[in-house]
């Protein structure tokens, strides 16, 4: 029998030891209390007991502290067990809160008109966190299985359930609520995050995610109000016709609803697509083919995989250069014009174009600055423009976007809060108005589109169609997407934008952030280095007061610095935010140039770049300070997405790494190698490189005689 007390005791005791605020500790054991002595936990209880006796402190209380909580991208994190992991208990817990906001906002229409739900490809593979030889629930869970575990809620909570039997794309999702007429929808993904992790998107009937105040209802229910959790077998749910299996017709239906958009009959192109082991293969890669496309998929990052084995650092993210790295040999052997790819849910587009006989990557503002311009000129062309054409953006996305659409005579909605349900709120906004049809385009920074009327949230196949099209006339003048590209910065402007951030994991980080966003807030900033403060916005002040709920003060807890301008400027400005749904604080950084002549071009970027990062630094720097910590200036060339803690550890074992050239044996050097960066994950060096360059004139291989 479990002596609940005793385990108490030991994690009260182990907690103490940490540098940690009081009300995360009794939290964590308030919450541990109910996973070790409630029956419905019982079959966590074995890897629980372990944690403890492993004494793994930071990992239990991170694990437990809190409810893994709603952010601007729905409900993501680490597979794992505890409140603060996604497991099964807290998806069927979330779809139990979730069950009776429906029932309450829609009564018996809920029922009848049922949910959506639908997976992608992840899968929890991790090993050496628990133990192998104890039974436990999160070992190789899926989507399917996360899935399935909400349709048992649902269909016991007499809500009908459309489930996708294998894996689809977030925006099919999207497309099948509307569709099937639902009145709500969950994705369980994960997105473009580590294979670690897993989720759960919630879309309301119109096709898209909550926005405050009712994201903060469903959350409140959520974690306030959940009843016993119901289950109901999916054989049951089935023969009582709660549940029905979807695909192929809605498939088709969606295709063709994505096709539509097509703005141009050119199709001479030769295209490569990398799903990065994703659901692209069910909607961006069928649709190229279906418009009559020459696309062909990457071999390397076509299989379905959760664990993205064949994408650098393990990140199918297209926000992140290296993930093309597996996919360009394969580009350059079939001599492709573009290669495109999207992440594992298949609603974030990225893309590298051949220019000059090299490989391009295009940023996602630079992908909305192309997409934005070519659909505004084909409008006009085919004189669909009027006085309610439409482009939507949020604040942290480009500005060149809404100035191309503002000389065009365009509207811009350009100040919207970060994520893309705030996009999808005016889009529904505007067709009750009965204007949807001169809605024109949405996009957000992080690689992120939609255009038609079809769908709700982003979508990579819409964009893949308008950027392969755009390149085939192009190419038929002989130029290419970055051609495009440079004619549009010269006419403008070069409109630098760049994001990075200071990832801080666990309860401390939480902490971190929250210190960083509060003295940002309340101290009387005049200047960051040399960039003086013009003024600065805080977007928790204006309408609507007083906020509309948690959740809205959260998503709003962005703050925009504009700086005083260079002589080459035209506008400089920062903006940080804490991200809604990982331990980070994200900055966008923007700077602005003046209209030159397109032979010029090249220099003003070189001169305008030179200015961001010295913004950059300065800005960075003000926050380290405020951690006390003494960042290197070689620090900023280490992969930008590593912690905070793992960067100043690389620096900590540098000259360990560097004295490893005295082992004699090459296959033990490249053992202790492994060893030493095995804390930096996937692809190691690739994250340190940069840096040790900077010092050492050779990278780290190199330097120690081990490069192939």
């Amino acid at each position: 029998m479990t002596d609940v007390s005793e385990l108490l005791k030991k994690c009260k005791h182990g907690f103490n030891q940490l540098e940690i605020n009081r009300t995360y500790v009794d939290s964590a054991l308030q919450w541990l209390q109910t996973w070790l002595s409630d029956e419905a936990f019982q079959a966590y209880v074995p890897q629980i007991i372990y944690l403890i006796e492993r004494e793994k402190w930071d990992f239990l209380l991170d694990s437990f502290y809190q409810v893994i909580p709603f952010g601007t991208g729905g409900r993501r994190g680490p597979v794992g067990i505890g409140p603060n992991r996604i497991n099964p208990w807290t998806i069927q817990a979330s779809a139990q809160g979730h069950s009776q906001y429906l029932i309450k906002q829609h009564g018996r229409q809920a029922e009848q008109r049922g949910v959506v739900l639908t997976f992608d490809v992840r899968k929890y593979t991790q090993r050496g966190i628990y133990n192998d030889a104890l039974a436990n629930p999160v070992k190789d869970l899926d989507g399917l299985q996360l899935a399935e575990a909400a349709a048992a809620v649902y269909a016991a909570n007499g809500i009908k359930v459309y489930l996708f039997e294998t894996v689809r794309s977030t925006p099919e999702l999207s497309f099948a609520i509307r569709h099937l007429n639902a009145v709500s929808g969950d994705m369980f993904s994960a997105s473009h995050n580590l294979p670690t992790d897993n989720g759960k998107k919630v879309y309301d009937q119109y096709g898209g995610q909550l926005i405050p105040p009712d994201d903060q209802i469903l959350v409140d229910e959520v974690t306030t109000n959940v009843q016993p959790i119901q289950t109901m077998a999916l054989d049951e749910a089935r023969q009582k016709g709660l549940l029905e299996f979807v695909g192929e017709k809605v498939d088709r239906a969606y295709h063709d609803a994505v096709r539509r958009v097509s703005l141009s009959d050119e199709r001479k192109l030769k295209v490569v697509y990398s799903p990065l082991h994703g659901t692209g293969v069910t909607s961006v890669y069928p649709v190229l083919k279906q418009l009559g496309f020459d696309v062909t998929l990457d071999p390397q990052t076509s299989n379905l995989s959760g664990a993205f084995e064949n994408v650098t650092f393990n990140i199918p993210n297209p926000e992140v250069e290296e993930s093309f790295d597996s996919s360009l040999p394969y580009a350059d052997d079939v001599k492709a014009d573009i290669l495109m790819s999207s992440d594992p849910d298949a609603d974030r587009i990225g893309i590298m174009v051949k220019h000059n006989g090299h490989w391009q990557f295009l940023t996602g503002n630079e992908i909305g600055i192309i997409l934005a311009n070519y659909a505004i000129g084909k409008y006009a062309g085919s004189g669909r423009l009027n006085r309610n054409s439409t482009v939507i953006k949020t604040d942290v996305t480009t500005s060149l976007v809404e100035k191309i659409a503002r000389q065009n005579n365009v509207q811009c909605i350009g100040d919207l809060l970060v994520g893309f349900k705030y996009i999808a709120a005016v889009m529904n906004r505007l067709e009750e108005e009965g204007t949807i049809d001169d809605f024109i385009f949405g996009a957000e920074e992080s690689h992120g589109y939609i255009t038609g009327n079809y769908a709700r949230d982003k979508d990579a196949a819409c964009a893949a169609v308008w950027l392969a099209e755009h390149a085939a006339e192009l190419k038929k003048q002989h130029k290419t997407l970055v051609d495009a590209l440079n004619e549009i910065y010269a006419a403008y402007g070069y409109c630098h934008n760049y994001l990075t951030e200071i990832r801080l994991l666990g309860a401390r980080g939480m902490e971190q952030i929250a210190h960083i966003m509060d003295h940002l807030r309340n101290a009387p900033i005049k200047s960051f280095g040399s960039f003086a403060v013009d003024r600065r916005a805080d977007r928790w002040q204006g309408e609507p007061q007083p906020h509309l709920s948690k959740t809205d003060t959260s998503a709003r807890n962005v703050l925009v610095y504009y700086l005083a301008n260079r002589p080459r400027t035209e506008r400089m400005k920062v903006t940080v935010r804490p991200s809604g749904t990982e331990p980070k604080v994200k900055m966008y950084f923007e700077v602005v140039g003046k209209p030159c002549p397109i032979d010029a071009l090249e220099k003003e970027k070189k001169q305008i770049t030179a200015i961001r990062q010295e913004l950059e630094k300065a800005v960075m720097r003000y926050c380290y300070q405020l951690l006390d910590v003494d960042f290197p200036d070689r620090g900023f060339l280490l992969f930008w997405q590593l912690p905070l803690d793992d960067k100043l550890k690389y620096f900590e074992i540098e000259d360990e790494l560097v004295n490893l050239k005295a082992v004699a044996d090459p296959a033990a050097r490249e053992a202790a190698l492994d060893n030493m960066l095995g804390f930096l994950g996937a692809n190691p060096v690739e994250k340190v490189d940069k840096a040790f360059k900077e010092k050492y004139k050779v990278g780290l291989l190199e330097f120690l005689n081990l490069q192939e």
